[in-house]
């Protein structure tokens, strides 16, 4: 058995609070044996203030961009030193060789190897204004299996994680900074439509492609930002094996990551059933004319 936990909490400017929060959740992980753990996209050093422009008081500016930091700085490092050889997941802005181009990317490591690193492909309402953009989506080995990641938005787009399962991950870590909706917000916010959203594409994403999926999320508030925690963990039949719902915290589990592949691919298995020559128009670009008029006009449906 492996034991798998992952977290909501939130993470801020004040890399001090990060290392702390960092520290007390391995702290409370490894009392419980937890052998691998997730924190949230840019939980060193914070997300942005804002998406979007809905007229906030609050605007993205270069000061208050995440602190930028390069995988062999003394960030990564500090983590490092934390987790010793637990196996972790964590979120942060990463700053390119070339000094200035920045991404909003993720990790994974343990105390002594980083075992891959991923930059978020798609970016919603904006964020491309303060991030690089990725261009493809690793699969990672590591001591708990084979190990792919994405961030937030990627979550979306079932292409992501197909790609990922058809590279053999058995595991996909979703970090993620998701907010509540900004128009219409339910009272409560585990009934507010972004939260569905969230919890409908983490079970979908999880069942689509028969993989365990484990997703975890910011809390709290930040800038204009109202988070909703939801971290959980799923198994590759769509079901939820632990929650936190709206409350920070860790959700936990143990999963026989061999058995559960055995058992499920001896029945119906979506990777082996695809039917790839039926689906010409994924593989189209809209560099081509006529694939780029259909996109438009959907766009303007």
């Amino acid at each position: 058995m492996t034991t798998i936990a992952t977290v909501a909490a939130n993470f801020t400017r004040d890399l001090e609070q990060n290392y702390q929060a960092i520290t007390d959740h391995v702290a409370r992980a490894r009392a419980q044996g937890v052998d691998f753990l997730v924190f949230p996209e840019a939980a060193i050093g914070g997300y942005l203030s804002s998406l979007g422009n809905h007229g906030d008081t609050i605007k993205n500016t270069t000061r208050s961009l995440p602190p930028a930091i390069r995988l062999d700085g003394p960030e990564i490092a500090r983590v490092q030193s934390i987790i010793g050889n637990m196996v972790v997941a964590i979120g942060f802005c990463e700053l390119a060789d070339d000094g200035h181009t920045r991404y909003n990317a993720a990790a994974i490591l343990d105390g002594t190897h980083v075992y891959g690193t991923y930059r978020k492909v798609h970016q919603p309402l904006g964020e491309n204004m303060s991030y690089s953009s990725g261009t493809d989506w690793d699969v990672f080995d590591t001591p708990i299996g084979r190990v792919g990641l994405q961030i937030c938005y990627d979550k979306a787009f079932p292409e992501a994680a197909r790609v990922m399962a058809l590279k053999g991950a058995e595991i996909i870590a979703s970090l993620s900074a998701w907010p509540a909706a900004r128009t219409a917000t339910a009272e409560n916010l585990q009934d507010d439509r972004w939260t569905y959203r969230f919890n409908l594409f983490d079970t979908a994403r999880a069942l689509d492609n028969q993989v365990f999926w484990i997703a975890s999320n910011q809390a709290g508030t930040f800038g204009s930002l109202r988070y909703v925690a939801n971290a959980k963990i799923v198994d590759p039949g769509g079901n939820i094996l632990d929650t936190t719902l709206l409350d920070e915290g860790m959700a936990v589990a143990d999963i026989d990551i061999e058995g559960t592949f055995r058992t499920m691919r001896a029945g119906m298995f979506h990777l082996r059933d695809r039917r790839p020559d039926a689906y010409g128009l994924l593989t189209e670009t809209d560099t081509d004319a006529a694939t780029g008029a259909q996109w438009r006009a959907l766009a303007h449906a």
